[in-house]
């Protein structure tokens, strides 16, 4: 059976949810990775603290500040986690950040709110990508494995299946219009981060890690963190170069563009 087992990772708004939970189950592995690059905003702050405590007793856990909408903190970020790697390559980036606005009267969009949410879920996702290209350019170049995988080197970018043209998944639950364009965006981004780094080897996939149990996703939601992060990691470690480009859940299913 396949294993998920890179290196490093990095994962974005790891401080809850499922970025959380995707820390702390990599971490739980028998053979974790040797780093886990951890970020989020304010990692001093008190929505940091379960991470920190988790890092207290992972050491392979390495919390860095990280806003993913701000040029100079992706640039401190990125010589921070290159300090780290000592001249190796970076090989799973996980683009987990994001955020969403509801609003009482579904009926009304406020621009203000579109054009932030699609500044963090989608040209957050796609500046972080670019900014960590040469790292996982490095990591593909180096791997002596065939092909394209998780382990050698790949762009996970966290999505929804909110972001389907073809089906408006739960809209009778809530339409959420700006949250479902920056998703349908941020396939289109990875769509073409899977063309555009092909030849690098560098595996682009954009995930839906189910409606999940989470304080945007909401109490009532179908799935936990934990068997959500745990699907995702298995997934994760049979993708390869056929599935690039794709869209998928968090079992392996194509969902509909």
């Amino acid at each position: 059976m396949e294993a998920l087992n890179p290196r490093s990772v990095l994962v974005t708004g790891s401080n809850r949810g499922i970025g959380l939970g995707l820390i702390k189950q990599l971490a739980g592995k028998s053979n974790p990775p040797e780093w886990i690059f951890a970020t989020c905003r304010d990692p001093e702050g008190p929505r940091a603290q379960d991470l920190k405590n988790l890092a207290a007793q992972h050491q392979e856990i390495v919390i860095i500040p990280l806003n993913i909408t701000d040029p100079s903190s992706i640039r401190s970020a990125v010589t921070t986690v290159t300090e780290q790697l000592s001249g190796t390559g970076l090989n799973l980036l996980i683009n987990n950040a994001g955020i969403a606005k509801y609003n009482k009267r579904q009926e009304i969009e406020v621009p203000e709110d579109m054009a932030e949410i699609y500044k963090t879920n989608v040209i957050g996702p796609m500046m972080i990508s670019q900014a960590f290209l040469p790292l996982l350019r490095k990591a593909s170049q180096e791997s002596s494995k065939k092909g394209m995988s998780c382990s050698k080197a790949a762009i996970v970018n966290i999505s929804s299946y909110a972001g389907s043209i073809t089906d408006l998944y739960l809209w009778e639950l809530g339409q959420v219009l700006s949250y479902r364009c920056s998703k349908a965006a941020l396939n289109m981004l990875t769509r073409c981060q899977s063309l555009g780094f092909s030849e690098d080897e560098i595996l682009c996939v954009a995930l839906h890690p189910g409606w999940v149990q989470t304080e945007m996703g909401g109490s009532t939601a179908e799935i936990t963190v934990d068997s959500s992060v745990q699907a995702v990691l298995n997934l994760l470690a049979h993708l390869s170069e056929k599935d690039s480009g794709s869209f998928l859940n968090w079992e392996g299913k194509i969902l509909p563009w």
